[in-house]
């Protein structure tokens, strides 16, 4: 059982570091400009406990609140102060505004690669049992986690979701399961229920493919892969939304705690499955499965889902603030700056009432986490 501690430092020093990153795009992408930038605080805007050091006229500080960064450039929204961000030109505006969600996703990329590197790139043809529910029909008939399932009913499989359908037109019927298991075949009988929720599985087994090492190509390739496909899924919710494709409660915000219950959920699963291994080893048996990594896929989705809602075009985020440069750049003609800096406060006080509701509604309404 991991203590609720080290998820907290887990989830202060993954979410933090998302936000760190963030607001490093900005300042890179603003010294690229030329704009001064008079502060890079380290956490979130409060009590500022010291300042580090002072680079090029950057004040470089420390603040209480210890959760990701910001950054303060000169003249952000006065047009009048030369040298500052709003007196650039709206392309370069532009790049810095794009700058700190293009940091997010790049981070995802990263992320997602490493785990293409270390879990291998799935090779089709055979089915892998890669985890078993406790308590589940599959679990008592003695599927284990590594088993190759070969038959369903005498009839092969070599196909994950031909393997699902079968199983789906079998509810509440004994099975036979033709598994592979460190060079042994032998069949084993369970029942899949239909009284199990969908998001269970009625026989209660996650079913992958068996994976190869992949290259350096393969691994960033398909770290770009996933993370555009992830980006694009988040984009459409709005859109699904309106369509009703998508039910309200399956698209809630979630706020800090329920960020924090995602990462209890990864971390318990990641130390667990390492736990496991180990005792396998020590055993002197090869393990059957290879340790999870929920915690380092949270991490890649939430950074997608950080850089793709800084780019929705809303007041105050980056999103909104292209979107007043927009003008500027097809008309060669300028918002008036202070229509530009009432619209963003009054949609900055709008997200953060909407902030306090989202984190309250953590506690009164819990989202529902999905268990590994």
């Amino acid at each position: 059982m991991v203590s609720g501690f080290v998820t907290l430092i887990v989830f202060l020093l993954a979410l933090g570091g998302m936000i760190f990153v963030h607001e490093l795009g900005h300042f890179i992408a603003a010294r690229w400009a030329k704009i001064e930038v008079e502060e890079f605080g380290l956490g979130l805007p409060s009590y500022k406990l010291a300042t580090l050091f002072t680079w090029q006229g950057t004040e470089f500080t420390i603040h209480a609140l210890p959760l990701g960064g910001f950054i303060r450039p000169k003249g952000e929204n006065d047009p009048n102060v030369l040298g500052g961000l709003a007196s650039a030109s709206p392309w370069k505006r532009l790049v810095v505004l794009f700058a700190g969600p293009l940091m997010n996703l790049l981070t995802a990329v990263i992320v997602f690669s490493a785990l293409i590197a270390f879990e291998g790139v799935p090779v089709p043809g055979s089915i892998k049992v890669d985890t078993v529910a406790v308590n589940s029909p599959a679990e008592q008939a003695d599927m284990q986690s590594g088993d190759i399932l070969l038959a369903i009913n005498g009839q092969s499989v070599t196909e994950v979701e031909a393997a699902i359908a079968i199983i789906r037109q079998n509810l509440d019927k004994p099975v036979e399961l033709l598994i592979k298991r460190n060079d042994e075949e032998f069949t084993i009988v369970a029942t899949p229920l239909s009284s199990r929720k969908a998001s269970e599985g009625a026989l209660g087994v996650g079913l992958t493919y068996p994976t190869r090492p992949a290259t350096l190509i393969e691994s960033v390739t398909g770290g770009a892969t996933v993370t555009g496909i992830q980006a694009a899924t988040i984009a459409y919710l709005p859109v699904a939304l309106i369509q009703g494709a998508i039910a309200p409660e399956e698209a809630r915000f979630i706020g800090f705690k329920g960020i924090f219950d995602l990462f209890d959920v990864a971390v318990e699963e990641d130390v667990t499955s390492r736990q496991e291994v180990s005792a396998q080893t020590e055993g002197g048996a090869a393990p059957a499965a290879r340790p999870t990594n929920w915690t380092l896929n949270l991490v890649g989705i939430l950074s997608i889902s950080l850089g793709v809602f800084n780019l929705f075009p809303i007041p105050a985020l980056d999103g909104g603030r292209i979107l007043f440069t927009l003008p500027e750049i097809l008309f060669r003609k300028r918002i008036p700056q202070d229509w530009e800096n009432m619209v963003n406060g009054v949609a900055m006080l709008l997200l953060i009432g909407l902030m306090l509701f989202v984190n309250v509604m953590d506690f009164v309404d819990p989202a529902q986490i999905p268990l590994p």
